[in-house]
C-alpha cells in the first residue's frame, strides 16, 4: 500500500467536482475500486478520505467490539453508514456530494492533506489554522514516535 503525502490545493467547480491529486490517484490506482472512499470527519470540519483497503481494515477493527454494542453501533454509523464511494472521471475528478461540501465548508478550493494511510479534504484557510494549532501543540509537547528496530536476518543455525 502506498502513502498519501503532501498538501495539495485544487479548484472545486460549480458542480462540486475536484481533481484528486495525481500522486493520490497513483496510490489509489492499486485498488480494485478506482476512486476514493469519503465520509464526514467526526473530529474536525473536513472530509476523511482513503482507499477500500483501509475501510476493510477499519471494518476488521470493529470486530473487537461486542456485536451490537453501543461502541460498535456508533462507529458503524459514524464511518460506514456515512461513507461514499466516489469514482473519478477520465480527468481524475470526483464529484463531492453536497453534504460533504457543506460539512467541510468548501467553496472554490479544496486542500487534500496527506496523512499516511489516509488523507483529509479541507477548506484551505481552515486547514492553515488547524496546522498552526497542531504545530504549536507539537512544539509544546514534543511528541515522539517509537521506531521498530529492523529485523536482522538469521544466518546459519544461530550457533
Amino acid at each position: 500500500m502506498g502513502l498519501f503525502l503532501s498538501t495539495i490545493v485544487n479548484k472545486v467547480d460549480r458542480k462540486g467536482r475536484v481533481s484528486v491529486p495525481a500522486s493520490f490517484r497513483t496510490t489509489l490506482s492499486q485498488q480494485i475500486f478506482q476512486g476514493i472512499i469519503a465520509y464526514r470527519s467526526f473530529t474536525a470540519s473536513c472530509i476523511e478520505g482513503c482507499g477500500m483497503d483501509f475501510m476493510e481494515r477499519l471494518s476488521d477493527s470493529t470486530q473487537t467490539f461486542d456485536a451490537f454494542s453501543p461502541e460498535q453501533e456508533d462507529i458503524s454509523a459514524l464511518i460506514f453508514a456515512d461513507a461514499r464511494q466516489l469514482a473519478w472521471d477520465p480527468e481524475g475528478r470526483i464529484l463531492l456530494p453536497e453534504d460533504l461540501i457543506e460539512h467541510a465548508g468548501l467553496s472554490e478550493t479544496a486542500a487534500f492533506v496527506g496523512k499516511g494511510q489516509t488523507f483529509q479534504i479541507w477548506q484551505p484557510e481552515a486547514y492553515k489554522a488547524m496546522e498552526a494549532e497542531i504545530r504549536a501543540r507539537a512544539l509544546k509537547n514534543r511528541p515522539t514516535l517509537p521506531l521498530k528496530a529492523p529485523v536482522k536476518p538469521v544466518v546459519g543455525d544461530g550457533k
